[in-house]
């Protein structure tokens, strides 16, 4: 009888095909049981299962159907079904099946609380010996970060807000950081950051964290931007109540970022990690800028605005020019930049582009096998005229509706070298209904996918 709440409660999790023979090694007594609930393996569903006094002795999950391999979504969704309790893997897995569902568990158990108490604590899973812990901590760590930044309104983390957290994960990893704030973006040429943001009462800034494994050499240069529109009104193109109501999330793309960074950080990648995060906010009033304004940029190209609401790209560009400077080894921008991306893959599916095909295959394969999914697009190079202006160097929006996930990163891509391998996330950063293990709200999209082909990339010390 299991009456110690301390001592781990064994788990199976059995596959629809498992579940004859595997009922066949149990007690006459629990294969009644198991029949009385009609149990068979169905994915997330749980039965408890009780020793001779009525007491928890186990419990049996289903996996469903064997459709691919074992990942972490197997798993996240039994953290709200089982009591909360410990529990230990009553059978083995594979060093990679185990690491999949420990993460699961620390994922699907993640609470948004800041604003009221959770209203239950979740079960949690014992690592088994064979499982990367190391990876596990740090990635669900990485991820519950991004998550409560993404989830909090911008009352609370606004454009200073977000950059006082990249100065404290600055300071945790020892790192440098350095911010450009208001009237110091002209002075520092970064006019499209201030344009987007100056009719904000919180003034637009450029932050920078600079980190290096070691000082006594030099490495493989890396620099991350992240989107950090910390809420996007739409300017003066307004959005209508309906499109502003996830707004919040629009710096999600800033957010994947640093919580890449702090994985990168903790596991000592071999490579020289910048991380440039254009903080603003996309607000109305008499100093916004305005339809058909002509923009100035740090690469020394002019922007006419076809649509304020078109924002993200003017930040980035600003951000990505100052990356490209230094010729890096690899520049990754992230963003929740287009509705036409979500249009075309939905909001699972993060739209991958990038400069060389080669290195978008190898991504998305990677990706894939952490089951944290990037779709690759093309960078179509016969669509650039649609970016045309008749009065400045290009629109910030195409002439066509159609393909518009594309027309932002044709956009962006004239801020980079032809030279400098650049990579581009177009994301949602928002699990838009309740799933098992993933409710409603932040979904840092691409932070485990790029950690594990960064890693593999540069290898770490």
């Amino acid at each position: 009888m299991n009456l110690d709440s301390t001592v781990p409660v064994p788990l199976w999790l059995l596959y629809e095909d498992e579940i004859e023979a595997w009922r066949g090694t149990q007690t006459a007594s629990l294969a009644r049981w198991l029949a009385l609930q009609n149990f068979k393996g169905e994915k997330h569903r749980v039965v408890l299962l009780p020793d001779s006094d009525g007491a928890l002795d186990a419990a049996v999950a289903g996996l469903g159907r064997r459709q691919g391999a074992l990942s972490l979504w197997h798993a996240a969704g039994l953290t709200e079904r089982l009591p909360p309790r410990r529990y230990r893997l009553a059978q083995e897995f594979t060093a990679e099946e185990a690491t999949q569902l420990c993460l699961g568990f620390a994922y699907g158990g993640y609470r948004f609380d800041r604003y009221r108490p959770a209203k239950s604590e979740a079960a949690n899973l014992e690592a088994p010996p064979n499982a990367d812990v190391q990876f596990v901590a740090l990635a669900a760590e990485a991820l519950r970060m991004a998550r409560d930044w993404i989830n909090t309104p911008a009352q609370d983390l606004g454009p200073v807000e977000l950059a006082a957290a990249t100065k404290r994960l600055a300071e945790r990893h020892q790192a440098t950081y350095q911010e450009w704030v208001g009237e110091d973006l002209l002075t520092a040429n970064f006019p499209a950051i201030h344009a987007v943001g100056r009719a904000s009462s919180a003034a637009p800034r450029l932050v920078e964290l600079r980190w290096s494994p070691t000082a006594d050499r030099s490495y493989p240069r890396l620099t991350l931007v992240g989107k950090g529109v910390c809420f996007d009104s739409g300017g003066l193109d307004i959005k209508s109540g309906s499109g502003m109501a996830l707004m919040k999330k629009d710096m999600g793309g800033a957010a994947v970022a640093l919580a890449l960074a702090h994985m990168l950080m903790s596991a000592k990648i071999r490579a020289e990690l910048r991380v440039l995060v254009p903080a603003v906010e996309n607000a109305i009033s008499g100093n916004a800028y305005r339809p058909g304004d002509v923009l100035a940029t740090r690469k020394g190209l002019t922007v006419e605005i076809g649509n304020t609401d078109a924002e993200g790209r003017l930040v980035l560009c600003d951000a990505l020019a100052l990356a490209d400077a230094e010729s890096p080894d690899l520049i990754i921008d992230f963003a929740t930049l287009t509705g036409a991306a979500r249009v075309a893959l939905g909001p699972e599916l993060p739209a991958l582009f990038g400069n060389d095909e080669s290195m978008v295959r190898d991504l998305a394969g990677m990706a894939a096998d952490e089951h944290d999914p990037l779709w690759p697009m093309p960078l179509w190079a016969g669509y650039e005229d649609e970016l045309a202006s008749k009065i400045a160097d290009l629109n910030n929006v195409a002439s066509s509706s159609l393909g518009g996930a594309i027309f932002g990163a044709l956009f962006l891509k004239r801020f980079v070298s032809e030279s400098t391998p650049w990579l581009h996330l177009d994301l949602y950063a928002w699990n838009s209904k309740d799933r098992p293990g993933r409710g409603i709200g932040a979904e840092a999209q691409g932070v485990r996918g790029v950690y594990r082909y960064l890693v593999k990339r540069y290898g770490t010390n």
